[in-house]
């Protein structure tokens, strides 16, 4: 950083100063950790000579407590090393069929990523927002942005399945109900994915979410159909046409990215003789309000029963267990 030309090129500047960055990062909660351990052992070593002292007690539980956090925190950055771990995340959320009932789950859904981002610092922006026809959404798109946000929530890819005694249900009937979460990192213009103009369709629309003045008064919002594959994003969030389309390519980058390694899976899974469970269809958590409460983990096993805590955003205990889950693939025992 310190050669005068390294200014040259901004874009590889700033991927390298946001690597480093990175580094730094870890090495700092390292050495935070390792302070706080010889903080611990101080404090120990005074109780054993004070066992009676009750405020040094709760001073060292105290500790504990926060370096025990700390450290459930930085084993779990320690298991985010793939390639784009580090990224931004888009997250997509559809409700299936169901009408209100499944759009309201949808909602729901949006409220507990919203939560657990806010809880960790990420900044969410809401990219597209389609609401739903009497209350709930038929479709939302946010990007949530912040360190190792798409290595969290990767997790979250698949079929979340809800049951409960519908609101909606005048009978007060049991209901199930479906969505999809797809989770992309988001891509700069470096990633190998070409975008042809001819292979691209624009449309623009008038924008339908809440996002301040310039709403519904000039179709600035943009939608872009990828004519060889058919795959459509959109984009309202912005207040142009022209920034607009720049977070529709982005998203459109990522979704044949994805769509790339979804195939270069499937090729080897047909080379290995393995039976590979891609793309929607794949059921990965259970959310049960009745006839009891549970949160169950269909991948990993793990399972809580306090389904509110969850719905408020408490996701960490099930990102972790899916991370080691995904340890013990690429390592098994």
């Amino acid at each position: 950083m310190a050669d005068p030309d390294f200014w040259n090129d901004q874009v590889t500047a700033q991927q390298v100063i946001e690597a480093n960055n990175e580094l730094k990062g870890k090495f700092d909660n390292f050495n935070n950790l390792a302070e706080a351990a010889e903080e611990l052992a101080v404090l120990l070593e005074l109780l054993q000579s004070e066992p009676s002292d009750k405020d040094l007690l709760e001073e060292l539980e105290q500790k504990l407590t926060k370096t025990q956090k700390k450290l459930q925190k930085y084993q779990l950055e320690l298991l985010l090393s793939g390639k784009y771990d580090h990224s931004n995340a888009i997250v997509e959320i559809h409700p299936g069929a169901g009408g209100t009932e499944s759009q309201d789950w949808g909602s729901m859904l949006l409220r507990m990523y919203s939560r657990w981002a806010q809880q960790h610092g990420f900044e969410v922006e809401t990219i597209d927002y389609l609401a739903g026809d009497e209350a709930g959404i038929k479709s939302v798109t946010l990007l949530v942005k912040g360190n190792n946000a798409y290595g969290y929530l990767r997790s979250e890819k698949g079929v979340h399945r809800l049951v409960r005694i519908s609101p909606f249900d005048a009978a007060g009937r049991r209901h199930t109900s479906f969505a999809s979460v797809n989770i992309m990192p988001e891509l700069d213009d470096n990633v190998d994915i070409e975008l042809r103009p001819e292979d691209i369709k624009m449309e623009v629309f008038r924008s339908s979410g809440a996002g301040g003045q310039h709403i519904n008064k000039t179709s600035s919002a943009v939608r872009l159909i990828h004519i060889p594959t058919g795959i459509v994003v959109s984009s309202q969030a912005q207040r142009s046409q022209f920034q607009n389309r720049a977070t529709a390519e982005s998203m459109l980058r990522s979704k044949l990215y994805q769509l790339k390694l979804e195939e270069q899976a499937k090729k080897k899974a047909e080379i290995q003789g393995q039976q590979l469970d891609i793309g929607w269809g794949s059921q990965i958590r259970s959310y049960v309000f009745h006839p009891y409460s549970m949160v169950k983990d269909h991948r990993t096993g793990y399972e809580t029963g306090n389904v509110q805590a969850v719905m408020d955003g408490e996701l960490d205990e099930f990102i972790n267990s899916y991370l080691q889950y995904k340890l013990q693939e690429k390592n098994p025992s």
